[in-house]
């Protein structure tokens, strides 16, 4: 592998950069995004519940902010319980922007590198066709040489999509997983609105 690597040349390393960076924010994401930590099984109805039996403390609220996104966009509607409708609901929406933001957290590098990963693959792989053909001469042309060395700046556009698709792929399961995830949290922020309000039970 390291021979293959030194063989590639230097447009290489770059690449090698970005699919160390690729590989740590995904296995960041993935731990940051598990429905269990986002969306805790029961928060709502045990929200729902205290506020039935007397409400918040300060330090309760806190508490709650601090337990997962969906507590911190529960806890901005619980702040604001005694204002009107319209209030609250703001409230929460304000509160749910920034808890989408930290949700997007590293997805727009994961992105870029998917997409110019295949692009550094490609320059590398020219940088390498540009070096062999430079160096090739009517007196000196072997075909073998040749040949090997186009193979070997290939290898940089190989590398290149081997970073790209997976990064892609990743890519567009977390953002279609936030969407789902900010669905669900706008559902309970609705109920915990029409509850607190006397349109539901």
């Amino acid at each position: 592998m390291f021979a293959i690597i030194q063989a590639a040349g230097w447009p290489i390393w770059p690449l090698l950069i970005a699919s160390i960076i690729a590989l740590a924010l995904i296995i960041e994401r993935l731990y940051s995004l598990r429905r269990a930590k986002v969306l805790p099984v029961g928060l709502l109805q045990s929200v729902l519940s205290s506020l039935a039996n007397g409400g918040y403390d300060a330090a309760q609220l806190n508490t709650l902010e601090e337990s997962s996104p969906l507590g911190r966009v529960l806890a901005a509607g619980i702040r604001n319980q005694n204002s009107s409708r319209e209030v609250m609901r703001e409230a929460i929406e304000e509160s749910g922007r920034m808890v989408y933001s930290q949700l997007e957290r590293y997805l727009t590098t994961l992105g870029t590198i998917a997409s110019i990963a295949p692009l550094l693959g490609l320059l590398g792989t020219l940088v390498g066709m540009i070096d062999i053909f430079g160096a090739q001469s009517p007196a000196t042309g072997n075909p073998q040489q040749l040949a090997y060395g186009i193979s070997v700046a290939l290898y940089n556009t190989t590398f290149g999509l081997l970073i790209a698709i997976p990064a892609l792929i990743f890519w567009r399961h977390f953002r279609a997983l936030i969407d789902k995830f900010v669905v669900d949290m706008e559902q309970q922020a609705i109920k915990l609105v029409e509850v607190v309000h006397g349109e539901r039970t």
